[in-house]
């Protein structure tokens, strides 16, 4: 059996990827190492390994790296304490391939001591483009992968025009879309009685994270959108956001919205309740890639803002803002009452998959030849 190595770092990283582990998992061809890093271990961001466990996987190792500091030199702290540990733990598990997601700082380190360590590395959701940093560290970790796992075929010709040699090209979906279509989400009547929810009324979930090149920006940015939430005085969920640059001066700004009734914020949600929530919502609001992908498959509309999802392919259910409150409630009261905007929800396309991205990753990982000329890339140009 060929043994999987793959990292998660926080809540919405190990929601998109349980599919993958499920699948990995029940493989009589594959036998999965689950590393858990960032987020997940932290108190303060609702230590979220434990759901991972309670899930009924098996956590083979486990990377602390988050600093105290709310600052990006922090951030870059992390990488290289991650590097460290990421090489010792891949070392002991000494995995046939380490599996990555995306462009989250942790997955870089993983990239980086994988690389060194020659272990292949196969790299879901590569190829796409959005803000922040993310691009960047995400084309890192494209260039550093032996195998790529692209959600559509806009990301798979980015990646190829990157120089990666078409034949290490698969094109995939996006897995969380495999939990949407294929598994049971949490019930209604069950979420409205566990977060006190009137189904009768609107329901705006927020989800916004810093953007790290605007991190000095963060606390103002959260402030105009929570804002905006109180003058629409609609039931209303708040998700924390991650631990990145800025996280934690929203979370304090966060904290000071709580003190109204129709406020109820959460350092973290479990993800089979946030896809139910979603299934549920009348409007997301925020930054998070969820409402780029995974909402327009329940036909959500989504309030967009800022610049952390730039440039990410997305369905006709987005209205993007900036940091303004006056925008941002308008663009909460159209999704809510532009009955020719409802429309076109109703009707939105995702662009990203149909729900069989896990059983395409597992038959590669099954499949493809681990050899010299594998491990050993050749740029293509």
């Amino acid at each position: 059996m060929r043994k999987i190595a793959v990292v998660t770092g926080t809540r919405a990283e190990y929601g998109i990827l349980k599919s993958v582990l499920k699948a990995i998992k029940t493989s009589p061809k594959l036998d999965l190492a689950l590393i858990a890093t960032g987020m997940h271990l932290s108190e303060e961001f609702g230590r979220t390994v434990e759901e991972i466990e309670n899930d009924g996987f098996k956590i083979d190792a486990k990377v602390k790296i988050l600093h105290e500091e709310d600052t990006r030199a922090a951030m870059a702290k992390s990488v290289g304490k991650c590097i460290i540990e990421m090489t010792d733990v891949l070392n002991r598990i000494n995995p046939d391939f380490l599996v990555l997601l995306g462009d989250r700082a942790e997955m870089l380190a993983g990239a980086v001591a994988a690389c060194y360590s020659g272990i292949p590395i196969a790299h879901i959701h590569g190829g796409e483009v959005s803000g922040s940093v993310d691009d960047s560290v995400r084309h890192a970790i494209t260039k550093l992968a032996h195998i790529h796992f692209p959600a559509t075929r806009g990301s798979t010709e980015r990646i190829i025009k990157m120089g990666e040699d078409p034949s290490r090209v698969f094109i995939v979906g996006a897995p969380s879309l495999d939990t949407i279509l294929n598994e049971k989400l949490s019930k209604k009547t069950e979420l409205a009685k566990k977060y006190c929810l009137d189904l009768s009324k609107p329901l705006l979930l927020v989800l916004q994270h810093p953007v790290v090149t605007e991190a000095d920006q963060a606390a103002a940015q959260i402030k105009e959108t929570l804002d905006a939430i109180v003058e629409l005085g609609q039931q209303t969920i708040v998700i924390y956001p991650n631990a990145d640059a800025g996280g934690r001066r929203m979370i304090n700004i966060i904290k000071k919205y709580e003190k109204n009734s129709f406020i109820k914020s959460f350092k973290s949600i479990p993800y089979a309740d946030f896809l139910g929530l979603m299934s549920i919502a009348s409007v997301m609001v925020g930054n998070s890639s969820s409402g780029i992908i995974e909402a327009p498959s329940f036909h959500l509309p989504v309030v967009n803002i800022g610049s952390r999802q730039t440039g990410r392919e997305r369905s006709t259910n987005v209205i993007d803002v900036g940091y303004n409150r006056e925008e941002i409630v308008n663009a909460v009261k159209k999704a809510l009452h532009d009955r020719k905007f409802r429309a076109k929800v109703k009707k939105c396309k995702n662009p990203y998959g149909d729900g069989k991205a896990s059983q395409r990753i597992v038959k590669v990982l099954s499949k493809i030849e681990i050899t010299p000329k594998l491990l050993q890339k050749k740029i293509t140009y």
